[in-house]
Parts: structure tokens; C-alpha cells; sequence
């Protein structure tokens, strides 16, 4: 599933770790993405013509001549753009079952998750085409969860910039811990989790919430953190909800090594002064220290091991990484936005297959597990 011309051999093989040509014919028609045949004579082909363009280096024009040149089918460029609009909800379903291929074969989750699955939940963009669109900020978002210790990609959904990353944004699989950065530190949406019965390990910032002590009294998490003398906090507070009871969670937070807080305070600063505002007092002390919530119970999961899942975080970003750099992931051209989730759809359904070819490969037995990074480490904390 490289950038190069996809040849016979390669394309056989991958239309076999997609479900097989009669598989891919009945959704294809299901789906009215091919309901007949005229220049493109199948559906298996129609999928050949949208991945070449995809993933390939041509455009519309290049493709069809491609295609017409190989002697796949004699299309115009117009044709082969309505063709790619009706796409969508085919490779959605593509995606779908390879996913659902992938959670068959889930393995037990070894520690820190004491047998219970931990999905890392994160989202990426991707620029749309058009200066207006760039100027203007326009992306397509890729909400993603990442399964460990399967190491793959098992849910995603695409939006434009005005779907905001969410921690229910993706369907709970019971008894799962959910992790995830600051931005997903809402208490409407992290008790929508747990109560489909979920628990969640989730990065906060003094400002995240509305903090209530225990009693339901407002509670100086601030003042909290100024007055630790052990640099260790782990205790019950709430978060106050607009139109609902408080939730009831855990926090935890650590003071981070002296060098470390002297940057992260050092960078709060530059931010402050980057956007030409004044840096509140609360921000500066929250800055030396890594504060969470989590709904885990204090005795299942200590301290230390909730900040261990946490520090699992990073994996989904470098995740991300790979999607970009080896499966090839760019901003897709032209601003028609069916297009734009076909090309997208085409590089996630590319990662799911080299996840799956790699996961049947195994480990090298000369491999040692990778350490996570020390709390305060890139991206870890």
C-alpha cells in the first residue's frame, strides 16, 4: 500500500486482506458505491482506481490515463471524480470490518491495565486544500483510539474542524480504561464514559473544571498544590456538571523534577507573552506539576500505577506519526469534501492492513520491550 503503482501481484494479495472479491462486490453494491457495470466493469477495480489515486503520486487525469493505459477501464476524469464521491460509505464499511477483524483477535491486556483493556484516545489533522480553507483554519480532524497492548488502531471518526475532540466522541467497550490529554478534561463527557462503564485516566489543568471538595464545597486546587509538602497529591474531589450531580473522581497530581518545572514554567511564560496575555498567578504553580483525574479506585490502582498508564499516552501519538510519514498521509487535494474522506478513509484502511501484516509477523524474540518515558518526559506528561 506504498506511493507507487500498484501492481498485479501486490493488488491481488491486498484485495484478499480486504475481504476477497465477492465480499467487496456485495458491499460496494450494498452501499450503491457500484451499481453497475459500464467503463469500470467491477467493483474490486472501481477500489483499484481509488486507492491508485490515493495513494498514488497522480491526480484525476493521471489516474484515469493509468488506468486506461494498464487496460483496467477507458474513464474520464469527471467520471472517475463522481466515482470517488459515492465512495464514502463503502470504505467506511471496509474500515469497519477490518477493525472489527482486529478486535477479534484483542489479546489480554498485561500491566499496568491488570487485565483490563487500555485504549488511548488522541485526534489528528489533517490541512484542507484552498488558501481561504488554510487561512481560515479548516482541517479534517481524525478522532482515533489506539488499543494497547495490541499496539493498533481501533476506532476512528473523521470530522471537519468544528468537531471538537471529545473522550465520548468514540462508542465505550465495557471495562476498558480510557486515557487521554487535557483537552478531553470535560465532566459532562468523562461521566457520559463511566457510566457506559468505562474508567477514565485523563490529564487536567487547574482550569479544566469547576474542582469541588469532596463535601461539594469549592476546593482551591491551586492552594492545593502551593501547600503539598511531599509534592504528591491522591485524593477524592468532584467536578461540577452544568445540569447534573457533580462527578466524583480521583486526583492525583505530581510535582515534576525541578528542571523539568523550571522549563514547563518557563514555557508557560512564552505562551502567555506569545498571545499577549497576562500569566495568572494559578498558572504558574500548576505549571510545576502533572495533574490527572481518574475514576480508577484507590485500591485497585495505586498512585504509582495510575501515572504508569498514563505515561502510555505517547503511543498513540507516535501512531499518528507513522500514519504521516510511512503510510504517507497529506492534506487531500481539491475542497470537495466526499473526496477528502475517501483519501482519508483510503490511508486509515492502509494502516489497518499494515497493522495486521505486522501483528502476524510477531515480535522479534531480540526485541526488548520499549520503556515508556519518565513523567515530564516529551509528551509523556
Amino acid at each position: 500500500m506504498s506511493h507507487t503503482e500498484p501492481n498485479d501481484t501486490d493488488w491481488n494479495d491486498a484485495v484478499e486482506l480486504l475481504g476477497g472479491a465477492v465480499l467487496l462486490e456485495g458491499e460496494a453494491r450494498e452501499t450503491r458505491a457500484f451499481v453497475r457495470p459500464r467503463e469500470i466493469t467491477c467493483a474490486v477495480d472501481l477500489l483499484r482506481f481509488i486507492f491508485a489515486y490515493c495513494l498514488g503520486k497522480w491526480g484525476l487525469r493521471l489516474t484515469a490515463a493509468w488506468g486506461d493505459g494498464i487496460g483496467l477501464a477507458s474513464i474520464s476524469n469527471v467520471a472517475l471524480l463522481s466515482r470517488l464521491r459515492n465512495a464514502v460509505p463503502w470504505l467506511e464499511r471496509i474500515a469497519a470490518r477490518l477493525l472489527a477483524r482486529a478486535a477479534e483477535g484483542r489479546s489480554a491486556t498485561a500491566a499496568p491495565g491488570k487485565g483490563r483493556l487500555i485504549r488511548l484516545f488522541d485526534a489528528t489533522n489533517v490541512v484542507k486544500a484552498g488558501k481561504t480553507a488554510r487561512e481560515s483554519g479548516g482541517v479534517w480532524r481524525i478522532h482515533a483510539a489506539y488499543d494497547l497492548p495490541d499496539e493498533r488502531l481501533s476506532a476512528f471518526v473523521i470530522t471537519d474542524e468544528k468537531g471538537a475532540e471529545a473522550i465520548n466522541r468514540i462508542a465505550v467497550v465495557p471495562g476498558e480504561i480510557r486515557v487521554a490529554d487535557r483537552v478531553h478534561c470535560r465532566a459532562d463527557d468523562l461521566a457520559d464514559v463511566i457510566a457506559q462503564g468505562a474508567d477514565v485516566v485523563v490529564r487536567a489543568s487547574w482550569k479544566s473544571a469547576r474542582w469541588l471538595d469532596d463535601d461539594g464545597r469549592s476546593f482551591d486546587i491551586v492552594g492545593a498544590l502551593r501547600d503539598s509538602a511531599t509534592g504528591r497529591i491522591d485524593m477524592p474531589v468532584r467536578l461540577a456538571r452544568a445540569k447534573a450531580a457533580p462527578l466524583s473522581v480521583r486526583l492525583i497530581a505530581i510535582r515534576m523534577p525541578k528542571d523539568k518545572a523550571m522549563k514547563a514554567v518557563a514555557d508557560a511564560r512564552a505562551h502567555a507573552k506569545s498571545k499577549q496575555h497576562q500569566i495568572q498567578p494559578g498558572t504558574i504553580v500548576a505549571a510545576e506539576w502533572v495533574i490527572m483525574v481518574t475514576s480508577l479506585k484507590p485500591e485497585e490502582f495505586s498512585t504509582d500505577e495510575v501515572l504508569e498508564i498514563y505515561r502510555l499516552r505517547w503511543r498513540i501519538e507516535i501512531a499518528f506519526k507513522r500514519m504521516k510519514s510511512l503510510i504517507g498521509l497529506r492534506p487531500p487535494p481539491g475542497k470537495c469534501p466526499e473526496v477528502a474522506k475517501v483519501w482519508v478513509l483510503c490511508h486509515l484502511i492502509a494502516v489497518l492492513l499494515t497493522e495486521a501484516q505486522l501483528s502476524a509477523i510477531g515480535d522479534s524474540p531480540r526485541r526488548a520491550p520499549a520503556l515508556a518515558p519518565a513523567c515530564g518526559g516529551p509528551t509523556a506528561c
